[in-house]
């Protein structure tokens, strides 16, 4: 057997099928069999449960093992079959790959949807959405596609800092953007730097589209922290977000409101993540110990969840495009109960002045105390 895999390469490849996939989901046939047979521990019942011939899954063993260089399940006759460490480590890092790429493979499935779409269907409306991270979305994308609401609207999300999707809209790269900010009457040196640029009175316009909760992710255990300041006091390993991302500028307004340093949870095992799944599967893991990340994100890796501040989510868009029918279905699907209905299944998440279109200074009420 070999003893690295630095030969070995990766090949991706899409196709058309009669069935669609959600989600993260990806077929591959070797993480399929080793799911399979890390459930059933049995070669003969991972071959039922893939629907596959016992000589077929041994096979494939066999032939992964070989290009893997590595023995991937440990058994013997009358024992449970198990996979070996190197098994198990390939099986875990994948799926930690697989959660912190979802919402890139979200993304890049509903682009190759669009292709279908736009060809098959000229009632469709497609509208290119660039956004902050968020749970919801690709659960509004999945509505607005739902045949039964019949609002022939394809949304292209593809998600991005709010500061970077914001410049997106401005610059032409998409008809909506996506940001977020906490609530809050009083104003913020640091939201107001990062987008007051980008946004102008009389020029974009917002649509409500719910209110979430953000706070601290952690695993669960005795006296867990309850403050920025506890976190840096115990020298915790934070995950923080990437610069310009509306949940590392919600970091630096909460240690401001702390009196903490900007950089006073920098340190040796800080590290960067582009999502608030991939933040709550990296402590999940053990690589991290706290994170900022929304409620829902936190639950469903079973981690304990402070909450730190509740937040606004909006889409925007340049004024000229409000009463477009893209726009118009958009607004449709945000004032609708089915929108209400599948927020409420979210933890953290609600409906807060959704569909309704908004000024700045209605929306930030804070806006107005920066002078022009």
């Amino acid at each position: 057997m070999r003893d690295n895999l630095q030969d070995q390469g990766i090949h991706l490849q899409y196709g058309f099928e009669s069935f669609g996939q959600r989600g993260a989901d990806i077929q591959n046939p070797l993480f399929d069999l080793l799911n399979a047979l890390e459930q059933q521990g049995s070669i003969r019942q991972a071959a039922l449960m893939l629907g596959q011939s016992y000589r077929h899954v041994w096979g494939s063993i066999k032939h992964w093992e070989a290009v893997l260089g590595q023995e991937l399940v440990a058994w013997s006759q009358g024992k449970r079959a198990e996979l070996t460490p190197f098994g198990r480590r390939l099986v875990w890092a994948e799926r930690q790959a697989r959660t912190r790429l979802r919402p890139h493979i979200e993304a890049l499935r509903a682009e190759l949807q669009h292709v279908l779409t736009q060809a098959s269907n000229a009632r469709i409306e497609c509208l290119e959405v660039s956004a902050s991270h968020c749970l919801a979305l690709p659960a509004l994308q999945a509505l607005a596609a739902r045949d039964d609401l019949h609002l022939d609207l394809h949304l292209g999300l593809r998600f991005a800092g709010s500061a970077e999707a914001l410049r997106n809209v401005n610059e032409g790269r998409c008809q909506v953007a996506g940001f977020h900010v906490v609530k809050m009457q009083q104003a913020s040196a640091v939201f107001t730097q990062a987008l007051r640029p980008l946004l102008k009175p009389g020029v974009h316009k917002l649509m409500g589209s719910h209110s979430r909760t953000q706070g601290l992710m952690m695993r669960r255990g005795p006296n867990p922290p309850t403050s920025l300041a506890a976190v840096a006091r115990r020298g915790l390993r934070f995950v923080a977000r990437q610069s310009g991302s509306g949940t590392q500028l919600l970091l630096h307004h909460l240690l401001a409101i702390e009196h903490l340093p900007v950089d006073a949870l920098q340190g040796e095992g800080l590290s960067v993540e582009h999502t608030h799944v991939a933040v709550a599967a990296r402590i999940a893991s053990g690589a991290a110990d706290v994170g900022l990340g929304v409620e829902a994100a936190a639950s469903e890796f079973g981690l304990h969840f402070v909450p730190m501040a509740e937040e606004e989510y909006y889409l925007v868009c340049l004024k000229p495009a409000l009463e477009t029918p893209a726009l118009q279905r958009l607004r449709e699907l945000l004032a609708s109960a089915h929108w209400r209905y599948t927020l409420a299944q979210l933890p953290g998440y609600g409906a807060h002045r959704s569909g309704e279109v908004l000024s700045l200074t209605r929306a930030l009420p804070w806006w107005h105390e920066f002078g022009s």
